[in-house]
């Protein structure tokens, strides 16, 4: 964070009740980078924000959408203001492949890229180690699931074990089980899945705009008197 931003960050606070600066602390000190969720064009806009909600939940900061196919619409009902707590990073289609430009950021960062595809040659979710480094779990559309390019590309496969007759699930349940497993089984290791403390700051003065009230005014007449 720049020196001025600490400075609105410090500002701000002072308008933030003590109740609420404890719970977005809470909150903010499980937060994690270490796993994320991409979901690849789903095209109903209320399983995109279930899967959002399910995300903010579980403690992730991220959430990538791909839309080279179909559009991200926010579903206000169903998020609940799930989306305005969590970074929602839009991969739109230009030169090449949003898919491919997707796998490529993360991998560049250091995920390895999880798809997420009913075969039998994929391993179990119960089975993937948190501890080997930041996971991306790739989630493809409700009629035909991931796309080829996203299978050639992936590091993975992953399943969900079913033991039913209709062996699917919708896109939300499958995140929300996936999450689950993997989230909990990382609260109790001992790896640091937490955000830097720089992370954090920036994260909190997003927060901070977002709770105070006509922020952007009172942050405007701060920056005017400070300089």
């Amino acid at each position: 964070m720049t020196h001025l931003e600490k400075l609105t960050l410090e500002h701000l606070s002072r308008f933030v009740s003590d109740h609420k600066k404890e719970f977005a602390a809470k909150v903010l000190n499980v937060r994690t980078r270490q796993v994320t969720v991409v979901l690849e064009n789903i095209y109903q806009s209320q399983n995109s924000s279930a899967v959002i909600r399910t995300c903010e939940c579980m403690g992730l900061q991220d959430v990538h959408v791909i839309e080279d196919k179909s559009k991200y619409f926010v579903n206000r009902r169903v998020l609940k203001g799930a989306h305005k707590w969590t970074n929602i990073v839009h991969h739109l289609p230009k030169v090449g492949d949003a898919t491919v430009d997707c796998f490529n950021r993360l991998k560049k960062d250091g995920y390895k890229i999880l798809v997420a595809d009913p075969a039998e040659e994929g391993i179990s979710i119960h089975d993937v180690p948190v501890d080997e480094g930041k996971l991306a779990l790739v989630f493809g559309n409700e009629l035909h699931g991931v796309s080829e390019t996203a299978r050639l590309h992936a590091d993975q496969k992953i399943r969900i074990p079913m033991f039913g007759f209709t062996e699917s699930l919708n896109i939300s349940a499958s995140v929300a089980i996936c999450l689950s497993s993997l989230i909990t089984r990382l609260h109790a290791s001992e790896n640091d899945y937490g955000l830097s403390a720089e992370e954090k700051e920036s994260i909190q003065l997003e927060w901070y705009r977002k709770i105070v009230k006509r922020s952007d005014l009172i942050e405007r007449e701060f920056i005017r008197t400070i300089r």
